[in-house]
């Protein structure tokens, strides 16, 4: 028989053997918690499910004048048709929505007929938020692109020499910077819109308003409360990529080839003293593109980082010279003379000689279909477009060369999927 001194000594052994036992779940419990702090992304993605990222596809982009704009809207049209959307496009024979006129809603084809289900809106036109929330989806996403008034000026000096009065009956742009409203008449007002804060029109404002503190504050917060996004010309590449994230859409959806620019020959060059009076007399514009180039800045450091925006940049620029060696016969736009296929040729305007490109003749069809789009000037997409959405309508008169027609039938340009 076991003596009671045993059966004591065999319940302290059974007490130690219990909390080594617990000692050593707890030390497992715990292991497996740190053990959660390494589970690769792809374990933790399936632990904590994430919100799906999807593309947007209501956008409105305000295009705005001299501001790197058209190669915006090749963008929007490219998008358009990788998605089969509908796009408010200019009613009858105008190849604007309506500009330089206020926007209306009757401006866009169909408009009766089709209401508030556009997807996208991207023609020039003179903003008016009331009307174009008559057309687009109250889920619209809105924005648009302003430029360095600065080099705005000289390159809408050259662009609309034969079109604004201020700018046909000066010598040079330093001789309009000089003295200004020696040319810049008041009653041509309706004609040199070009000629003086012309961002600041485009977004539907006065460009002749006294330059007053307190008025440009409520037009600036007005702005804010009106577009979601405002992009910076001036940093191109960054814009892409962050309208990218924003919109949720692949690089190939921002990737470009830049239109509508022109030869080095016709830029003019500006003095110190004319860059410095640019900014007095668009001082309207020039407080426009200071507020938003920080606010630019902002969402960029928000959204992406310094650091990953420059890693993205280079991808795009990358992929941007994968698609010029694959498309271009020259790699690169060429002048006016040069373009050999004059269905693709630019709208030329003033003193300037607006580049274009040429497509390589050995391309696959897919490929072919793929290079037409980005190189397609703005008013031959408008009219492509429009002829694809409206074919019951009368096409678009361009005054392009009959090659126009049968360079669409002959290459079978693609409609929406």
């Amino acid at each position: 028989m076991k003596s009671p001194g045993c059966t004591s000594r065999h319940i302290k052994c059974l007490m130690i053997f219990s909390l080594c036992l617990g000692l050593i779940f707890l030390s497992g419990f715990f292991h497996m918690r740190n053990k959660n702090y390494i589970i690769p992304k792809s374990h933790k993605e399936l632990l904590i499910p994430s919100t799906p990222c999807h593309a947007k596809t209501n956008v409105m982009f305000l295009k705005t004048h001299k501001t790197a704009s058209s190669t915006v809207l090749n963008i929007m049209f490219r998008f358009v048709e990788r998605y089969n959307l509908t796009v408010a496009l200019p009613a009858g024979q105008l190849v604007h929505l309506g500009y330089p006129k206020t926007f209306l809603a009757h401006f866009v084809e169909e408009f009766q007929t089709i209401g508030q289900n556009y997807n996208i809106m991207c023609n020039h036109l003179r903003f008016n938020a009331s009307e174009v929330h008559k057309v687009m989806p109250a889920n619209t996403f809105y924005f648009s692109i302003l430029r360095n008034p600065i080099p705005l000026l000289e390159s809408s000096y050259v662009y609309y020499k034969d079109s604004a009065p201020a700018f046909r009956t000066s010598k040079d742009v330093n001789e309009y910077l000089a003295s200004p409203m020696k040319y810049y008449h008041p009653a041509d007002y309706k004609q040199n819109i070009y000629a003086r804060n012309i961002m600041w029109f485009d977004f539907g404002y006065d460009n002749n308003a006294e330059d007053n503190k307190n008025y440009i504050q409520a037009v600036l917060k007005e702005i804010e409360q009106n577009f979601h996004l405002v992009l910076i010309a001036d940093y191109f590449d960054e814009s892409m990529i962050l309208l990218k994230h924003i919109l949720c859409w692949d690089l190939d959806d921002v990737i470009y080839f830049k239109l509508n620019s022109r030869s080095q020959d016709t830029v003019q060059t500006l003095t110190p003293e004319s860059k410095e009076r640019i900014k007095a007399w668009c001082s309207l514009d020039w407080k426009l593109y200071l507020h938003f180039n920080q606010s630019f800045w902002r969402r960029i450091e928000e959204t992406i980082g310094l650091k990953e925006l420059e890693k993205e940049v280079n991808h795009l620029r990358t992929r941007q010279k994968e698609l010029m060696e694959t498309c271009l016969l020259e790699q690169e736009a060429v002048g006016k003379d040069h373009i050999k296929n004059k269905a693709l040729l630019p709208f030329q305007s003033g003193a300037t000689n607006i580049l274009g490109y040429n497509l390589k003749q050995d391309l696959d069809n897919r490929t072919l279909r793929t290079c037409q789009k980005m190189v397609m000037p703005e008013l031959q997409y408008t009219s492509y477009l429009y002829a694809v959405q409206h074919p019951h309508k009368k096409r678009k008169q361009l005054g392009l060369p009959l090659l126009w027609t049968s360079f669409q039938e002959k290459r079978q340009l693609p409609t929406p999927n």
